[in-house]
């Protein structure tokens, strides 16, 4: 275990207190002696940083104390025969290492983090008083320390630290890399930030990468005249970007397996732990024989009581769909068709942007209402697991943003089929909602760094009672302590700040693909768009937010069944606009041109359903490599489930008796 990367022991957690004053530095219980001790107890490497009005406890943890939590937690981690197993300290040369070299990845680190830290109880025979601020209290016997410290405002905060020499790697090689244009370092992105992000930025970086063909197709129709042929351009132009989008969405699949096999994570089918389903807590461990009563009494009831819960949960999800349907079909519905009349009816340009642009920044407090009230009714649903629970989110918000952003374009379009409104439209939405987008997500995060800054001095000035002298933020813990954290605008209690980066990069999906014959150079500033948004996403992460908590998550989860909507939404809206193009132009007769496109929507559906069954979505080499792996744990597990039934008849014979009592 002599690593020189695991010799290299990181801070990776800090935890602010208030900053001692003299008289509480002679207290013998202050509640910062006491917490430190704590930590230190467990395992903890611990240091002090006094900052200008806190102080900061930054933590790190030696290899064999993050493997002795992780023990704990009874974590599941690959081993080299390809079986995932509960993780033994003893046993550590069995598992396999990340991509790094290193044993625990970020998320499974953070974890014991959050085990050992939160897991501090009394375990003395009597209560501890504790002092803070002039006042007393008690940390009573098997209660724990961090939350009651929590509760009387002791502890201000628990969050991730930087890691100063793998950021400042990432900074080089990544954020301010603009040459690579798309690629990244991904395994690097993965062992610092977790699994989450680094499947969006591979999800980003494949997505743009993919995007230089329809850009260079769209500029090519859109500067070249071909004549006779020009009739044709468009139904061409048409099938191609629908085939890209499918291709890119079967290939992405295959991708998305091949990072997870690289990474060593198996997909997720079970609940959380702790999850309770049916009056029982899933995870208990019970001996084979009360398994087997327990399961054999409740036999006759268990699939009647398994139905109830299933069609209960799903009806409590309609509900909460349904809800959500009528609000937008009653409240925001009249509200975008409002501004869409509006647009059309004024005559001047400069009036139009300004409406836009007002209509964008009052548009957004409507969808926080209601992304709230939808977080508030997914509290009622029957969601197993955090990530089914952000998916749930994900759908319903996206319906509250599909109504916004293309209601609009779809009165221009559809109503009027005025197509040079539809154009401007196209380009206001793509370029001030885009930018604008942009200059908030960079600008707020470091104008609010500088607001925290500002009250600190303030403060500080305010207690000293004088000017004199400049205040200077001299430690980096105390710095990244005032810089925001990555969360979401709608639903922070389910999602991080990768739900507002996908949102974005969804409703830029749908604007481009379902318009793509109004305007295909929109391909262009798209593509432009996002090479410029992998850096700054990059360098927002890196250098003007706290490190993110990181999430498990295998796939990118609903966005990608969006993406997949947004695909059949353009192939009926892109149909539409070629026959009503055509039919206004005087050009085709509507009877076969009708016809002829109607050929091609379906067509173009049965292409978009029917490639997954010629492209699988796991490589051949990963699909190999699951085999391989199964087989070797179910020669070692036959093997040894030999062993024990030999050893042990008498136990197998018990239990083997009793489940053919029970069957009977």
């Amino acid at each position: 275990m002599n690593r020189t990367e695991e010799e290299q022991i990181a801070f990776e957690i800090g935890v602010v207190v208030p900053k001692r004053n003299v008289e509480e530095e002679n207290e013998d219980c202050n509640c910062a002696e006491v917490l430190v001790d704590e930590f230190t107890k467990v395992g903890l490497i611990v240091e002090r940083v006094q900052g200008v009005a806190d102080e900061f406890i930054k933590l790190a943890a030696p290899l064999e104390t993050l493997g002795r939590a992780a023990a704990e937690l009874k974590l599941k981690k690959r081993t080299h025969i390809g079986m995932d197993l509960q993780f033994e300290w003893e046993e550590v040369g069995a598992f396999v290492r990340q991509p790094d070299g290193s044993l625990f990845s970020w998320f499974e680190r953070f974890h014991c983090y959050n085990h050992l830290i939160y897991g501090i109880v009394n375990k003395s025979k009597s209560a501890v008083t504790l002092k803070y601020d002039g006042k007393e209290f008690c940390w009573e016997v098997g209660e724990n320390l961090v939350p009651k410290l929590e509760s009387v405002c002791f502890i201000k905060q628990v969050f991730p630290l930087h890691d100063e020499m793998k950021r400042k790697t990432l900074l080089k090689n990544w954020a301010l890399n603009w040459w690579d244009i798309t690629e990244q370092p991904i395994d690097e992105i993965y062992s610092y930030f977790g699994a989450k992000i680094a499947i969006y930025f591979a999800f980003l970086g494949m997505y743009t990468r993919w995007m230089f063909f329809p850009a260079a197709f769209a500029i090519t129709v859109q500067l070249i005249d071909f004549g006779s042929l020009q009739l044709l351009v468009l139904p061409i132009f048409f099938i191609g970007i629908i085939l890209w989008a499918v291709m890119f969405s079967q290939f992405w699949k295959r991708k998305n397996s091949a990072l997870l096999a690289r990474w060593q994570i198996s997909y997720s089918v079970g609940v959380e732990p702790g999850y309770k389903l049916l009056g029982m807590e899933w995870g208990s461990l019970q001996s084979p024989v009360k398994a087997l009563r327990k399961w054999g009494t409740d036999k006759t009831n268990e699939k009647e009581v398994y139905q109830r819960s299933e069609w209960f949960g799903h009806l409590l999800r309609f509900r909460n769909d349904a809800i959500v349907i009528m609000s937008i079909i009653f409240l925001q519905l009249p509200f975008e068709l409002a501004y869409a009349h509006l647009y059309e009816v004024i005559g001047s340009d400069v009036m139009k942007f300004g409406l836009t642009a007002v209509y964008l920044f009052a548009i957004q407090h409507f969808t926080r209402i209601g992304g709230k009230i939808s977080v508030k009714l997914i509290k009622y649903e029957n969601n197993e697991t955090a990530e089914k629970r952000a998916d749930s989110l994900v759908y319903k918000v996206f319906g509250l943003y599909f109504m916004q952003t293309y209601i609009g374009v779809f009165y221009h379009a559809l109503l009027h089929r005025n197509f040079l409104t539809l154009r401007q439209v196209l380009i206001q939405r793509l370029l001030i909602s885009e930018v604008l987008e942009n200059l908030l997500e960079n600008s707020l995060p470091y104008l609010k760094y500088s607001y925290k800054k500002y009250r600190v001095r303030k403060k500080k000035i305010r207690e000293k009672g004088s000017s004199t002298g400049k205040i200077q933020f001299s430690s980096r813990v105390e710095k990244e302590y005032l810089k925001p954290s990555y969360t979401a605008s709608t639903g922070e209690e389910l999602e991080d700040g990768l739900f507002d980066d996908c949102l974005e990069l969804a409703l830029q999906f749908g604007m481009i693909m379902m318009f793509a014959c109004a305007f295909p150079l929109a391909f262009a500033f798209a593509t432009l768009n996002n090479i410029t948004e992998i850096r700054t996403d990059a360098l927002k992460l890196l250098a003007m937010l706290k490190r993110p908590v990181p999430r498990a998550a295998t796939t990118i989860g609903a966005w990608l069944n969006i993406f997949q909507f947004l695909i059949v939404m353009s192939i009926c809206t892109n149909c539409a606009f070629l026959v009503w193009l055509y039919d206004h132009e005087g050009k085709w007769s509507i009877e076969p041109g009708l016809a002829i496109i109607l050929v091609i929507e379906h067509i173009l559906l049965l292409i978009k359903f029917g490639f997954s069954r010629f492209v699988p979505e796991e490589p051949a080499w990963v699909r190999a490599n699951r085999v391989k792996n199964a087989t070797q744990a179910q020669d070692v597990c036959s093997k040894q489930l030999l062993r024990t039934i030999s050893g042990g008849r008498g136990m197998f014979g018990e239990v083997k008796e009793r489940s053919e009592e029970y069957d009977l």
